[in-house]
């Protein structure tokens, strides 16, 4: 079997079963647009969407830069939108982004480097947050590419906080990540795939 090395990225909705119990086809029409919203932002972040299964969504890249990027981009993207829905009818993405080892078959990849983008993306909690694995195997670092196990990335926008709310910490800046928007993200470290809050 073919193998390679990939950055994955996992989505998902928050709520989704809530969501389509209270209004199935609003809930499908977002989806839908929401969807294409991602696929276009993948693609110009020079990845590809692998599937898209109910309210999920598998892309890879070949570049785990591109990837990260492209997660804050979506969530940029999908918190305008939200803007304009009222609080019960937004819809929120969690990401999971993992650099690991995939099966190749077909169009599609298998393995633990799939199975670990969806865990990190299960804890994920709020919509807005990225969970991030970095590969076992040694990697070359750069400053965009922090070292260390795992990283826990929590959405930042502007006029917002951290964790707890406790506002910016501007040692917690990586400016690589928004693409010169005023997004910011901040890195926290994490042991293992274990969630910070």
């Amino acid at each position: 079997m073919e193998r390679k090395l990939a950055a994955i990225l996992s989505a998902d909705v928050k709520g989704y079963s809530r969501l389509m119990g209270e209004d199935e086809e609003a809930t499908i029409r977002t989806l839908t647009a929401y969807r294409q919203i991602m696929a276009t932002l993948i693609q110009q972040h020079r990845g590809r969407v692998v599937d898209s299964p109910g309210d999920n969504l598998l892309a890879e890249f070949a570049s785990v830069v591109d990837a990260v990027r492209c997660a804050v981009k979506v969530q940029e993207e999908l918190k305008a939108k939200n803007a304009d829905l009222p609080d019960h009818r937004k819809m929120e993405f969690r990401i999971g982004l993992n650099l690991g080892d995939v099966v190749i078959e077909g169009e599609r990849i298998y393995g633990d480097g799939v199975n670990i983008a969806a865990r990190l993306e299960s804890l994920a909690e709020r919509g807005g947050d990225y969970s991030f694995q970095e590969s076992p195997h040694p990697q070359p670092q750069s400053s965009a590419c922090p070292p260390g196990p795992g990283y826990h990335l929590q959405w930042v926008g502007p006029g917002g906080g951290g964790s707890g709310g406790g506002g910016r910490n501007p040692a917690d800046k990586s400016q690589f990540l928004s693409g010169g928007s005023e997004a910011e993200v901040s890195l926290q470290r994490s042991s293992g795939l274990r969630a910070l809050s």
